[in-house]
């Protein structure tokens, strides 16, 4: 086992809350460390949705999320902090100084004063058809993640799900597709009302309906049997491409185990983004409080929060001022 020196905050998670925290941490002149237990860096964004275009960013009309992750990671690199991939946080032990050992699954370990959660939902994984023989079709049509938006052109593509990744992957495709039908399950879809509005005068959608069977040859499916959820109506579709965005299964892995209080999956924290352990504080979607924001610019209203309470827990008799760009020296001097 290996472990390097001490830091003033280890941030777990390198999606965008996590790497925009790590930037607001060095403006906090603090030792930082970013860890992220995928290969790359950008969370749920990288991995399920980078040519998706994302709208609700203050400032920023309209951005992929591959491009928003770009930017966040180069804002992240302007106090040059500690970033490692590749390594799962399992295990907590807090020193009798107070500071804590993280140990990696790989066995590797970090030494830190404070730590900031910004896990998501930890290992994500998409909730699979529970279709007999669908496995077979994903490595032909059938998809769990959208990452080249031009092989769904001029085809008709089929999207199983009601919440937001099925009612954004919809508008996405309608100026590419030559046709688009979404099914779901319920009446209503999950979706922002807007974007629900968009597709349900662009796209065709079938309600409540639910996927039965498949049908295709080798690795491509040509067509899905449906079926009506209240009348046990069938009908076949012919389709070209299927999307599945049935949601996402979580994994925190042994963060489970460390005493930190938990309500329906996320971590308990008050106004400060301070959770039950002292020196522990968590941010972004792995976070639960009233009135909680469930937007990517909550949490990065949410991250520096976390930031400014990891400061000051270090140094619980200085005050902490208020800090902006325009007033530090790194950026006044440039």
């Amino acid at each position: 086992m290996k472990k390097d020196g001490l830091y003033d905050v280890t941030i777990i998670g390198g999606g965008p809350v996590g790497l925009f925290s790590a930037f607001y941490s060095g403006m906090r002149e603090m030792k930082t460390k970013l860890i992220e237990s995928g290969p790359e860096l950008g969370g749920k964004v990288s991995m399920f949705f980078p040519e998706k275009t994302i709208r609700d960013i203050g400032g920023i009309p309209a951005i992929t999320g591959a491009d928003l992750v770009e930017r966040l990671k180069e804002q992240a690199q302007t106090f040059a902090p500690t970033i490692i991939c590749g390594q799962r946080i399992s295990g907590l032990e807090r020193l009798e100084d107070g500071t804590f050992l993280l140990t990696s699954t790989q066995g590797d370990i970090h030494h830190t004063r404070t730590i900031i959660l910004t896990v998501g939902h930890g290992i994500f994984e998409p909730i699979k058809l529970d279709i007999e023989g669908a496995e077979r079709y994903e490595s032909g049509n059938l998809h769990y993640s959208v990452g080249e938006l031009d092989k769904f052109k001029g085809k008709h593509v089929l999207i199983s799900g009601g919440g937001n990744a099925a009612v954004d992957w919809a508008n996405e495709l309608l100026p590419i597709a030559k046709k688009v039908t979404v099914i779901h399950r319920r009446d209503e879809f999950r979706g922002h009302e807007q974007h629900v509005t968009h597709m349900s005068e662009a796209a065709v959608t079938l309600t409540p309906y639910a996927l039965k069977a498949l049908h295709g040859e080798s690795d491509h499916i040509q067509k899905v049997t449906i079926e009506h959820l209240e009348t046990g109506e069938t009908r076949e579709l012919e389709i070209d491409e299927l999307i599945v965005n049935h949601g996402i299964r979580g994994d925190l892995g042994g963060i489970n185990d460390w005493g930190l209080e938990m309500k329906d999956g996320h971590f308990v924290v008050n106004n400060a983004m301070e959770t039950n352990i002292p020196g522990i504080f968590a941010a972004g979607d792995a976070v639960t409080y009233p009135n909680k924001l469930k937007l990517i610019t909550g949490g990065f209203t949410e991250g520096p929060v976390a930031v400014n309470s990891a400061k000051k827990h270090l140094q619980p008799e200085s005050p902490l001022a208020d800090l902006y760009s325009t007033h530090h020296d790194k950026f006044v001097d440039a």
